[in-house]
C-alpha cells in the first residue's frame, strides 16, 4: 500500500506548513513510504528522528540512510548527506507529514473519541455497535484490537503513533469505513499521535491515578487529557460530570459539551438503575427522550460507560433506536469483567482492571455477585513494572478492604524486580488489615492456581491486572501468559469442563 502512494519531499515539506524552518539539502528525492524505526527502514523511507524517552530518533539517522531512507524530518540540522526537513517538533511533524502521505484519510470518515482514565475500551467498543447498527461501516482503533470493517486485527498500542494511525485510518477508508470508534490516551494526545485529526465528538469517561510516571502531576495527566476538547480537534464533547475533573473540564472548554451522569445537572441522566449477575438496566433521561437500556455488561460503572457512549452518539447525531439497539447488542469486551465458565459453582472474572479506581469497581461488581450467590470476593493480582510506582500500595489497600482473600503476585514486571514490585503492593495490603495478604506468590501461574483451589460455592473470583492480554513482559521477553487461558485449564485440571 506504500509503495502505491508516491510523493517528493518537497510536497511533504509544504504539508508540515507552519512547522517547517527550512529544507536541508538538494534534490528531488522520492518518497515511498514513512518510517521512526531505523531497524524497519526500506528504501525509498521518509525518517522522522523523533525523540523518546528511551533514545533519540537523532541518534538513528545515519543508520536510517545507509538502510535506504531518501531523507529524513529532523528538530536539528544534521551532518548528513541526505535531504532533511528541520522542524520545530519531530512528532507534529510527523503527524502533518502523515496526514499528507495518506491523502487525509481523516476527512472522509467521522471519528468519535474517548479519553479517561478507566472505561475507553468498553465504551468505544458500544460506540461501535452503536455505529454500526445505525448503518454504517464501522472501524475500531483500541487496546484490545483494531477493527476494519469486521476484520480484526491485534492491538499494538492503544493510540498507534501517528505514521501507524494515518496508515490504519487510510486502509478503513479503502474498505469503505465511514465511522470509526477510537481510544485516545494521554500518551497519545502528549505525543502528537492524532495531531491533525478533528473528531466529530468524543468523551471523557474520568481521570484516577495512572501514568504519573509519564506525566509527573494529576494536573499535567488532565491537561494531556482536557486537550483533546480544543475546537480544531474536536466538534463537540460528551463529559461525566459525577468525576471532579469532568466537571473542571466541562467549565473550562470552549466546544459545546453536554455532562452525562446520575446528578440532577446532567443532560443526559441514569434513573431507575437495576443491577443484576446477568446484566444491567436503566433509563437514560435526555433532551432527547428516555432511553430505556438494556445490556448484557454487569456492574455500576458499566451504567457510566453506557452513559458516555451515549452522550457521545447524541453529540455526533445518531439516533436514539440504533443507541438502545447498539448497547443491547454487545455481549462482551474481552478482558473486562470477562466471566470464566467450565461449570465450576463458583463466578472466575478476568479484567483488565489495573489503577485503584478501577480495581476498586470492579471488586465492588464482584461484592454485589457474591452477596447475591451468599458467597465471598477472591481477589489475585499484581501490578507492572516500569509504570506509576505510587498506585502500587494504593492497590494493595483497595484489595484488601474490598476482597475476603488476597493473592498477591506479578503482573508485568518489566526491567523490575518483581519482588520490589510486590512489596510496594503489600505495604498497602499492611495498611489496611495487620495480617497482610493471604498468599503471596510470585508465579502467576500459581497464584492463579492458589485462588482456583480457595474457592468455594458462590464464591467470585476476580484475578485482575491483564485482561486481554496474552503476554507477560519479564525483562525484555515477552512469554506467552492467558490470565483466561490460564484460568480455564487449571479448571480443567480440577475436574471442570470435562472429564477429571
Amino acid at each position: 500500500m506504500l509503495e502505491s502512494r508516491v510523493t517528493t519531499l518537497n510536497t511533504l515539506a509544504h504539508a508540515v506548513g507552519e512547522l517547517l524552518t527550512e529544507v536541508v539539502g538538494e534534490g528531488e528525492a522520492k518518497v515511498s513510504g514513512l518510517s521512526y524505526d531505523s531497524r524497519a527502514v526500506r528504501r525509498g523511507d521518509l525518517f522522522f528522528c523523533v525523540p523518546g524517552t528511551m533514545a533519540d530518533g537523532h541518534e538513528f539517522a545515519r543508520a536510517a540512510v545507509a538502510g535506504g531512507a531518501t531523507g529524513v524530518m529532523t528538530e536539528r540540522a544534521l551532518d548528513l548527506d541526505a535531504p532533511q526537513i528541520v522542524v520545530h517538533d519531530a512528532r507534529k511533524g510527523m503527524a502533518r507529514a502523515a496526514a499528507a502521505f495518506f491523502g487525509d484519510p481523516a476527512k472522509d470518515l467521522v471519528l468519535l473519541g474517548v479519553t479517561g482514565t478507566n472505561g475507553k475500551t468498553t465504551t468505544a467498543y458500544l460506540l461501535e455497535s452503536i455505529l454500526r447498527v445505525s448503518g454504517q461501516i464501522t472501524g475500531l482503533v483500541g487496546t484490545v484490537e483494531t477493527r476494519i470493517a469486521g476484520q480484526t486485527i491485534p492491538g499494538v498500542r492503544t493510540t498507534p503513533e501517528s505514521v501507524d494511525l494515518q496508515a490504519l485510518l487510510a486502509d478503513m477508508r479503502d474498505h469503505q469505513v465511514g465511522s470509526v470508534a477510537m481510544e485516545v490516551t494521554s500518551h497519545g494526545l502528549a505525543l502528537n499521535r492524532v495531531e491533525g485529526l478533528r473528531f466529530r465528538a468524543a468523551a471523557f469517561t474520568n481521570l484516577t491515578q495512572d501514568h504519573l510516571d509519564f506525566h509527573g502531576e494529576m494536573e499535567d495527566y488532565f491537561e494531556a487529557k482536557r486537550s483533546l476538547f480544543l475546537p480544531h480537534r474536536v466538534e463537540r464533547g460528551a463529559v461525566n460530570i459525577d468525576d471532579p475533573y469532568g466537571r473542571k473540564l466541562k467549565d473550562s472548554v470552549d466546544v459545546p459539551c453536554i455532562g452525562f451522569g446520575t446528578s440532577s445537572a446532567a443532560e443526559v441522566r441514569a434513573t431507575a438503575v437495576e443491577l443484576s449477575p446477568t446484566g444491567t438496566g436503566f433509563v437514560a433521561d435526555t433532551e432527547a427522550g428516555a432511553l430505556k437500556i438494556s445490556t448484557p455488561l454487569i456492574g455500576s460503572f458499566n451504567v457510566f460507560n453506557c452513559l458516555a457512549a451515549i452522550a457521545t452518539a447524541i453529540q455526533a447525531g445518531i439516533e436514539t433506536v440504533a443507541i438502545e439497539k447498539g448497547i443491547a447488542e454487545l455481549q462482551a469486551v474481552p478482558g473486562r469483567f470477562e466471566s470464566i465458565d467450565e461449570g465450576q459453582p463458583y463466578s472466575l472474572v478476568v479484567d483488565y482492571a489495573h489503577t485503584p479506581d478501577s480495581l476498586d469497581n470492579v471488586l465492588g461488581a464482584a461484592r454485589r455477585l457474591a452477596q447475591h450467590n451468599g458467597g465471598r470476593v477472591l481477589c489475585v493480582f499484581g501490578c507492572g513494572g516500569d509504570r506509576d510506582r505510587g498506585k502500587r500500595p494504593l492497590m494493595g489497600a483497595v484489595a484488601a478492604r474490598e476482597a475476603d482473600l488476597v493473592v498477591v503476585t506479578s503482573d508485568n514486571p518489566r526491567s523490575e524486580d518483581p519482588d520490589d514490585i510486590i512489596g510496594q503492593i503489600l505495604e498497602g495490603v499492611l495498611a489496611e488489615r495487620s495480617e497482610g495478604a493471604d498468599a503471596v506468590l510470585p508465579d502467576r501461574r500459581e497464584a492463579i492456581a492458589r485462588g482456583i483451589s480457595e474457592a468455594r460455592a458462590g464464591d467470585v473470583l476476580v484475578i485482575a491486572g491483564k485482561g486481554h492480554e496474552t503476554g507477560q513482559q519479564i525483562g525484555d521477553r515477552i512469554i506467552p501468559f492467558d490470565d483466561r487461558q490460564v484460568a480455564r485449564e487449571l479448571l480443567q485440571k480440577r475436574g471442570w469442563g470435562g472429564s477429571p
